[in-house]
């Protein structure tokens, strides 16, 4: 397709766009009475019409039931974490018995890292890209420093080449065969959250797999966002938060996948909690814990209905759009907003660039050569809501789900004048 920088190009595209109807379905933040460019739904996205009725229902069931609304409200609390499975299972590439939701994120990779790295006095190394976000980087510190190793000597960290922005696949590949049966596990972020890359995840995990490593990613920023097969790739576990591509809201709760091969196993490591017993049994109160027969067993507390409320009213959303529309979109989209920067670049000699590569998702990292923070202030207080990331990063992130095409011209037109002043 060949684009064009002009208002009544992108105003086409939206008459075209499958899911331009969406749009409406989501609360957007308005400066001076006037909608804003949302941007960042890479950080938190926006709420769904029906986020709210969904809350508002369990508070009624409260109201209107107490106690009795873990068994008798419409949708009883006691299971409804399992509401989740067959809708997120079509987002992760899993099957419904392979996930389910508690928690937040980090607390639910601590969890996991319960089960998946076991350090021997061979294997005992983790393998994590540089400069990962930094709640993993923590989490991943502390866990060795707890089996009594020093990170310094533990975790192995992926390299970028000198003077690039992104990781290489054969990079990775060559460390996991350099550090080999050293390695107890593999642990990245599938989607960098600086510069937006999409990692290989398939090769990867195979080539981890071959190695005799546990393997697990931080989807935070894949999950909505990108395809994902984990059954498929044979990935080990997952973790993922849900207020980002999900729009889920601030802080709600985290959606996980464990391999069916690790199910029914009453042996495995594992810190565990009443939610995680056998729903039949549950209620019984028995002094010994028997393990749900799917993903479940990882559950430890009552289900935070509370939290996982906005998360099931996106889910609808995204059952109804699947997927592929999705991610056909969000080509199109970022596409348009690759060629609008670049038009803008060429138009007044911008000193900007784009660092994230052709593996991406939704999100643009642009690097601002030279301008630092100013142009961050400035599309903030003219209605373009976007993300800043040390040193000179400003992150874009056209959700498909409820930006428009319009919304990327008009971006275009406010980053143009910030540029100039």
């Amino acid at each position: 397709m060949k684009f064009e920088n002009t208002l009544a190009f992108a105003q086409s595209l939206d008459e075209k766009d499958a899911l331009k109807s969406y749009r409406s379905r989501f609360h957007f933040p308005k400066l001076e009475g006037k909608q804003v460019i949302y941007f960042v739904g890479n950080s938190l996205g926006l709420q769904p019409d029906n986020a709210q009725d969904y809350v508002n229902e369990i508070m009624m069931d409260w109201r209107n039931l107490g106690v009795e609304g873990h068994f008798y409200a419409e949708k009883p609390w006691w299971d409804y974490h399992e509401r989740f499975s067959e809708k997120l299972s079509k987002v992760v590439g899993a099957k419904p018995s392979e996930v389910s939701v508690m928690n937040t994120l980090t607390v639910n990779l601590h969890l996991l890292m319960t089960s998946f790295y076991r350090p021997t006095s061979k294997r005992f190394k983790i393998i994590c890209e540089e400069k990962a976000f930094p709640s993993d980087q923590y989490m991943l510190a502390s866990q060795v420093r707890f089996h009594g190793y020093d990170p310094k000597e533990v975790i192995v960290a992926l390299k970028k080449r000198e003077g690039e922005y992104n990781f290489r696949t054969e990079d990775i590949l060559n460390t996991i065969e350099t550090v080999g049966d050293e390695a107890a596990l593999l642990l990245i972020g599938g989607v960098n959250y600086y510069t937006g890359q999409v990692f290989d995840m398939k090769t990867i995990t195979a080539a981890a797999k071959t190695k005799g490593m546990f393997v697990g990613w931080d989807l935070a920023h894949a999950v909505g966002n990108i395809k994902l097969q984990l059954h498929d790739w044979n990935v080990d576990f997952a973790a993922w938060c849900s207020y980002k591509y999900m729009n889920s809201g601030p802080g709600s709760a985290s959606g996980y996948f464990v391999n069916e091969r690790y199910h029914g196993l009453s042996d495995i490591p594992r810190f565990e909690g009443w939610w995680g017993h056998n729903k039949k049994e549950r209620f019984l109160m028995a002094p010994e814990f028997v393990p749900e027969p799917d993903a479940n067993a990882w559950q430890i507390s009552n289900a935070p209905v509370l939290s996982m409320a906005p998360y099931l009213a996106s889910l609808e959303i995204f059952d109804e759009v699947g997927m592929e529309t999705l991610i056909e979109k969000r080509d199109l989209i970022v596409s348009y907003l690759e060629f609008v920067l670049n038009a803008i670049g060429n138009e007044i000699e911008g000193d900007f660039e784009v660092i994230t590569p052709a593996e991406r998702g939704t999100q643009l990292s642009v690097f601002l050569h030279g301008y630092g923070k100013k142009v961050f202030h400035y599309l903030m207080e003219n209605g373009v809501y976007v993300d800043w990331r040390e040193p000179n990063v400003i992150r874009l992130a056209p959700v498909p789900l409820y930006c428009s095409f319009e919304d990327v011209y008009r971006f275009g037109e406010v980053l143009k004048k910030a540029l100039e002043n």
